[in-house]
């Protein structure tokens, strides 16, 4: 799973989201069959890393619309698409099926929110991750990343201008 020792916030708190030049912690994830997947580190394929706050959401489920109308743009400049919620893999699944959703969707739920904490934008007082994007290259260095409000949408625009300077 993950670990950042530096990033155990106290209750409540809010810790920063990690940013351009930090190493992005090397996790592994359920996907909504169960299935491991490991984000981050060296070695992998860039990666756009996207937590959502909660499955069957109006704006999470625009998102990952948008997001996979635009999967051929980026597979073609070579990053993979992986999604994270602090959900139970069987409702992400019923999610991602409902939507049609091809990239992996993944579980952040046990340990609660690990992922989403060690990124940075775990909303320790919800118990969700926060709206925040990483695009991972594939020395495990994150490149770009964009964290908003909830609630409000990130544009597609923006991973394709953060894509473009890879």
């Amino acid at each position: 799973m993950v670990g950042h020792p530096a990033r155990q916030p106290r209750p409540g708190a809010l810790t920063s989201p990690l940013g351009a030049g930090d190493r992005a912690p090397r996790l592994t994830l359920p996907d909504t069959h169960g299935t491991p997947v490991a984000v981050g580190g060296a070695g992998e394929q860039s990666t756009l890393l996207v937590f959502v706050p909660y499955a069957f959401t109006r704006t999470c489920t625009s998102e990952l619309g948008e997001l996979q109308a635009g999967l051929g743009e980026l597979g073609d400049a070579g990053v993979r698409v992986v999604a994270a919620s602090c959900d139970p893999a069987p409702a992400l699944r019923a999610w991602a099926e409902q939507e049609g959703l091809t990239f992996p969707v993944l579980s952040d739920f046990w340990p609660h929110g690990a992922a989403a904490r060690a990124y940075g934008v775990l909303d320790e007082a919800s118990g969700a991750a926060r709206r925040g994007s990483f695009l991972l290259d594939g020395d495990g260095v994150v490149r770009w990343s964009l964290v908003h409000p909830g609630g409000v949408a990130r544009p597609f625009a923006a991973y394709r201008e953060a894509v473009a300077g890879l």
